[in-house]
């Protein structure tokens, strides 16, 4: 194992960078603006009062001169009336009729038998029917922007959901059983509970891993070694299974968002572990966990001295072959953004990109849109530049806010009145095992490729010159999930539009990490797969989804497959870092940096 330098040093590319300097530079006039902006930043957890006021200004302006969806509405709220209170003649009545208005079919909150009965059928009517109308009122009308209209859809849904019946344990019919039946013992275990939450919130201390689910041991536990390291991340190599390998590695470039081992959780479910097992040298990027002294670190920093810092290590390591390259999520994006300057400079180093729920295009980059727009994106580089960096809580709360009833009231009524404490699994330890955003590169993150989508748009430019997608030509494997909300799989679908080589499309059922976590002899999985020759003609996302064929079972065989069908066949496993003993020595697997809190 070696220690390579650092390589090149951190670089500017000032032509990406769009932002404030996240630094406390410039003038005094301007930095009392952005402190009074940072403060009321942080009083309102990052959201920008603006941003709601102007969509509700939007909406109500365009209602108010639109008599003829005043009376739309208004019948709207008639008929709804009308269906609730004949349900309600018909209940009084005693008989059991069918109720007007249907529940989501990803809301579970009405799911107990107890919602059957009256008067909590009532209730539960009666909420649907008002979250019915107000569906109808934030529909999309001449003259608001589409945007706008979604925003406002998604603000009620927020405001309902705070006020439904199934929050509160006067009104929810399972709350009331389980107060009887355990003499209130369930709402003192969840007075404890709520107490827990309340400190960790405030003191946001960060707990360890649960017994069962330790770092290197229960999860994260693929047997290799650190063999390469600098101040952004380390580079992990996983140890041989099998006599002979592939002889191109294959390199993981996870998101810095999120902790590289939702790749190697446990066992039975570990992507690194089965391609080990199939037969591939698994190389693996941990990013740092940055804090406040790494701010100005770059999107152009990730790239240099992370993605291309990596495949010179490999390199070295395994001299003369290709490299199988695979970005997850946000990685997938660096990576192609690294890919395309690769090509444009003429380094072939390359065997085959595999893109895993990575967008390369953020026009429908789903409900993650709804909290971005200039004056969203102003506020939270604000708050960054208080803080040097966008806290873990920050940004977990954005993602919990996109499905609300489930991740934040279903969960607190679950823990909190009915007393039940949360049961951990791999999943969910890691997605508590949060990450910092350094405040310059999230900043030109959401500025140049979320908010002003330059990459698609021919606008991004790395070293002085644009990339172009385009420019690749390597074969490409690219997965997207059905039910994803973080990079909807139409989005991820659409770097089809915008490279013209090799490509083979996998769909699969699940979500944005749950639809990656598809191992062999997981139940009820299925994917859908299709190639597309080079320069073959573009066919729409829903022509493609009639036409895929599916396929019962997990997607990782498909993608084993094509890796080995892309790969020049089987060599000696290469050394551990290219040489057997280091003076220098590193540590095992999962390293250091996957610790860091």
């Amino acid at each position: 194992m070696t220690e390579l330098p650092p390589g090149k040093p951190i670089a500017e590319d000032k032509t990406t960078r769009a932002a404030p300097d996240p630094g406390t530079g410039g003038h005094p006039y301007e930095k009392l603006d952005r402190a009074m902006r940072a403060a009321m930043a942080r009083a309102t957890a990052g959201v920008s009062p603006h941003s709601i006021m102007a969509t509700w200004m939007d909406w109500a302006l365009h209602l108010s001169r639109s008599p003829g969806r005043q009376f739309e509405l208004v019948e709207h709220a008639a008929k709804n009336t009308a269906k609730l209170s004949e349900y309600a003649s018909k209940l009084a009545a005693g008989s059991k009729p069918t109720p007007p208005f249907e529940t989501r079919t990803q809301d579970h909150r009405f799911s107990d038998k107890g919602w059957q009965k009256a008067p909590f059928s009532l209730w539960q009517q009666a909420f649907l029917s008002t979250q019915d109308w107000w569906q109808a009122a934030t529909d999309s009308m001449p003259g608001i922007a589409p945007r706008d209209a979604e925003r406002a859809q998604f603000q009620v849904r927020q405001a309902l959901d705070l006020v439904s019946p199934s929050n509160f344990p006067w009104s929810n019919p399972e709350i009331i059983r389980r107060t009887m039946q355990t003499g209130g013992r369930n709402l003192i275990e969840g007075s404890a509970h709520f107490l827990e939450d309340f400190t960790h919130a405030v003191t946001q201390k960060h707990d360890l891993p649960p017994k069962g689910y330790e770092l290197g041991t229960d999860l994260a536990a693929t047997p290799g070694k650190v063999v390469y390291r600098n101040a952004l991340f380390e580079l992990i190599q996983y140890a041989p299974t099998t006599n002979s390998v592939q002889a191109e590695p294959i390199l993981f470039v996870p998101a810095w968002i999120m902790k590289y081992y939702v790749l190697d959780l446990s066992t039975e479910n570990s992507m690194v572990s089965y391609l080990v097992d199939q037969g591939f040298t698994v190389f693996m990027i941990s990013w740092i966990n940055p804090t406040a002294d790494q701010a100005d670190l770059s999107l152009e920093d990730y790239r240099l001295n992370g993605v291309m810092a990596a495949i010179d290590a490999i390199s070295k390591f395994v001299p003369g072959q290709k490299i199988h390259i695979n970005g997850y999520c946000l990685g997938g994006t660096l990576l192609a953004i690294a890919a395309a300057v690769m090509q444009r400079d003429g380094d072939d180093r390359l065997a085959s990109i595999t893109l895993m729920a990575a967008q390369v295009d953020f026009a429908e980059a789903g409900e993650l849109l709804l909290f971005i727009d200039d004056s969203q994106v102003a506020f939270v580089e604000d708050l960054m530049w208080l803080q040097g960096c966008l806290d873990r809580p920050q940004m977990a709360r954005t993602f919990t806010t996109i499905r609300a009833e489930d991740l934040i009231y279903a969960r607190a009524v679950r823990r909190y009145f009915l007393g039940e404490a949360d049961l951990p699994t791999d999943l969910t330890v890691w997605n508590n095992d949060t990450t910092r955003m350094p405040a310059r590169m999230h900043s030109e993150y959401l500025r140049g490729l979320f908010l002003e989508n330059r990459l698609s748009a021919g606008r991004f430019a790395v070293e002085g010159r644009v990339v172009a997608l385009k420019d690749i030509r390597v074969p490409m494997f690219v997965v997207g999930t059905e039910s994803d909300h973080i990079a909807p799989w139409r989005s991820v679908y659409k770097i089809r539009l915008f490279t013209d080589g090799d490509l083979t499309f996998v769909l699969t059922n699940g979500g944005h990490n749950g639809g990656i976590l598809s191992e062999p002899g997981h139940k009820n999985r299925h994917y859908r797969q299709d190639h597309r020759a080079a320069d073959a003609l573009y066919i729409s996302p829903d022509e493609w989804f009639e036409n895929a064929k599916v396929r019962q079972g997990s997607w990782w065989p498909a993608m084993a497959d094509w890796l080995k069908l892309h790969s020049t066949g089987e060599a000696k496993p290469p050394l551990m870092g290219g040489e057997r003993r280091s003076a220098n020595k590193l540590p095992d697997a999962p390293g250091s940096y996957v610790h860091q809190t």
